[in-house]
């Protein structure tokens, strides 16, 4: 009888154990430590980017236009509500017809009842030099009518893979009739 108890003890015990052993250790992992220089890491480094960012709303062919809105944007003084997605042009200077060097593809929407600020979620997608190809991803809080606005840069791709830094942006020029604009950035970006 205690033969048959300490049997069955040990089954109860051990066979679970014995089974949820074999069954992790048949388990992939799905994480793992990597030294920067097995990915091809180098020093980091600090880029200083300059360019102009044209969003044009009106015209024939306008580089930002509204996917959504809330029910009250059309009463609401900020458009609060509003989302709007843009490919605008990034050029070296502020002149319309100046070199692209990239575009900022993504969205912004008004997210403040109180005052215009923007929610900016952009990807600043180069297509000249050495960083063609290669991607800045900003996300933060736009302050339209602040004199300088800082936002977060928080990625990247290509040349600023593991990107980090700030954007600097400034109002070159605004049309407040149409919503017309060039902004003038000044991006920091750490990047191996």
């Amino acid at each position: 009888m205690a033969m048959a108890k300490s049997k069955t003890l040990f089954s109860i015990f051990f066979i679970p154990l014995l089974f949820s052993t074999l069954i992790t250790a048949k388990d992939p992992r799905f994480d793992r430590s990597l030294s920067p220089k097995s990915l091809g890491l180098r020093k980091e480094k600090l880029s200083h980017l300059h360019f102009y960012f044209h969003d044009i709303l009106s015209g024939q062919n306008p580089t930002a236009v509204r996917v959504a809105q809330a029910a009250m944007t059309a009463t609401s003084p900020t458009l609060f509500g509003a989302v709007m997605m843009a490919d605008d042009p990034l050029t070296v200077g502020p002149e319309p017809n100046s070199k692209v060097i990239g575009k900022a593809q993504g969205i912004y929407a008004s997210a403040s009842q109180d005052d215009l600020g923007l929610l900016m979620v952009l990807n600043f997608a180069f297509m000249e030099g050495k960083y063609n190809g290669s991607t800045v991803s900003m996300l933060g809080r736009n302050a339209v009518f602040s004199g300088v606005r800082e936002m977060s840069i928080v990625g990247g791709s290509g040349v600023f893979r593991f990107a980090r830094g700030y954007a600097q942006a400034k109002t070159f020029w605004l049309n407040t009739t149409s919503g017309d604009a060039i902004v003038e950035y000044n991006v920091y970006v750490l990047h191996y």
